[in-house]
């Protein structure tokens, strides 16, 4: 005796979970589309306007809480055709079953995760903006507030902590460049690709695209089914995103330990210990680690799943990966939220940023290049002296002890000690570096009002974008 489908083994490993996450994600979508091809059969005269009509008023009138109720219990394969047959009972198959001319399940699915990921990156782009902002709002607030630099995770040069913020809020503007471009690649129509090889019937691809608020066509209908790069390109953009926002939170942990201290979380945002009194973990900032790397290993998992395999209509690069795409949408939204949250409350600890800014000889590059300017030395003469009068001062990183050491290594240097002592201070080091991208006044100034354009550019970019795909 034939067995009848689905095996249980199947529906309870596959059909049901997918019947549930198509409820969850593309329900919406997948009403848009019946209406918007609708509306083109009828335009293109390959249905009655009177058909059109009885069509679109029994989407209408389907029962959505009975639709998000709805358990899957083998009666059909998947949402698509649960639908359909909602439809059929609303308006007869002799209507109903007109809807489907000209289309496939495989084009209406590619169309249902490109609305969907447009969707979230629209929304991720939402709350990068957010912290961005934030970024911006400090990056004003502390443009002169002198601090020391790391290179190789040890002590370097005074730098502000604008300037640091400001490398960030670049970075993070990338990053919202490449969600940009990949939203571009995405917001492609692949309706009227059909199974693959598009249709006999005379359909109009690029009505069908407005009406869905895409931009443009998938155009080739064997790479509108079979191409999976919209969904790679879109994970590599957050991948990088994640990995971007993840030094930046190491850098956030590291400063708010009490052997650094540049910064204090607001009580909002740290845990005690159940033991020790007297502790402060700032929680938050690992659970954006955590989130990140989880969201990170997601968005490797889209491209492990999407690797070696084929080029064309496949299960390994549709449903079973979608829960990969929304968890990994979903963790990087709480990473962005948590983390401009932290951000809005977060102190500033200035005079030890400060005071950190003139010790461990972090000024003495200056001391090098101002020994070029006025005594007309090489640069490598130079740094040979300030590297010897270093070494000679051991520990004793005050500017009276190396300038000391200087004068001792080279009597005959023919400067003031004032000129060297100016060429020791952290805030002259800073201030006279106003290269364009350097940390000086006039250079944050010019970089702060590009930061404002790019964050107004972006603004009214999620805008426009927000409203032409809602229609």
């Amino acid at each position: 005796m034939p067995e009848r489908f689905p095996a249980p083994v199947y529906a309870e490993t596959v059909l049901e979970p997918n019947f549930d996450d198509a409820k969850k994600y593309f329900l919406d979508y997948l009403l848009r589309i019946h209406i918007a091809h609708t509306r083109m059969l009828a335009a293109q005269s390959l249905i009655s306007r009177e058909e059109e009509r009885i069509l679109l008023a029994a989407v209408a009138s389907l029962d959505r809480s009975k639709i998000e109720a709805a358990r899957y219990d083998g009666s059909c394969e998947d949402l698509f055709f649960f639908i359909e047959g909602m439809l059929v009972e609303a308006c007869g198959i002799d209507v109903a079953g007109k809807m489907h001319t000209a289309r496939s399940r495989n084009d209406i699915a590619i169309t249902l995760y490109r609305m969907a990921v447009r969707d979230q990156i629209l929304s991720i782009l939402r709350h990068l903006h957010a912290l961005i902002a934030q970024l911006q709002i400090l990056a004003e607030r502390y443009s002169g507030a002198v601090m020391p630099a790391h290179t190789h995770t040890q002590p370097a040069q005074p730098t502000t902590l604008g300037h640091y913020l400001l490398a960030i809020h670049e970075c993070l503007g990338r990053d919202a460049g490449r969600l940009q471009a990949a939203f571009t690649t995405v917001n492609r129509c692949p309706m009227g690709a059909a199974a693959i090889t598009t249709t006999g019937f005379p359909i109009d691809r690029n009505l069908t695209a407005t009406f869905l608020g895409f931009e443009g066509l998938a155009e080739n209908s064997y790479g509108a089914i079979a191409a999976i790069d919209y969904m790679t390109e879109t994970a590599g953009s957050m991948a990088t995103l994640l990995v971007n926002v993840g030094k930046f939170t190491q850098d956030l942990l590291l400063w708010s330990t009490r052997e650094f201290s540049f910064i204090r979380l607001s009580d909002a945002y740290v845990q005690t210990s159940s033991i020790m009194p007297q502790k402060r973990n700032p929680v938050p900032l690992e659970h954006v680690r955590i989130l990140a790397s989880r969201a990170l290993g997601q968005a490797q998992g889209i491209f492990t799943t999407a690797h070696n395999t084929p080029f064309g209509d496949i299960n390994d690069s549709e449903d079973d990966l979608q829960p990969l795409v929304f968890g990994m949408f979903a963790d990087a939204r709480k990473v962005l939220s948590l983390l401009a949250g932290v951000l809005s409350r977060v102190e500033i600890d200035q005079s030890e940023l400060a005071r950190r800014a003139g010790t461990n000889f972090l000024t003495v590059t200056e001391l090098a290049d101002t020994l070029v300017r006025e005594c007309r030395t090489s640069f490598r003469e130079a740094h040979g002296w300030v590297a010897a009068a270093v070494k000679a001062c051991g520990n004793d990183d005050r500017p009276e002890a190396i300038a000391d050491a200087l004068f001792r290594v080279k009597p005959d240097l023919g400067i003031e000690r004032s000129t060297v002592a100016e060429a020791l201070d952290p805030v002259h080091f800073v201030t006279i570096r106003n290269i364009i991208g350097g940390p000086g006044p006039q250079a944050m100034q010019a970089a702060l009002a590009k930061a404002r354009h790019r964050q107004a550019e972006l603004t009214t970019w999620i805008e426009g974008k927000t409203a032409f795909t809602s229609n």
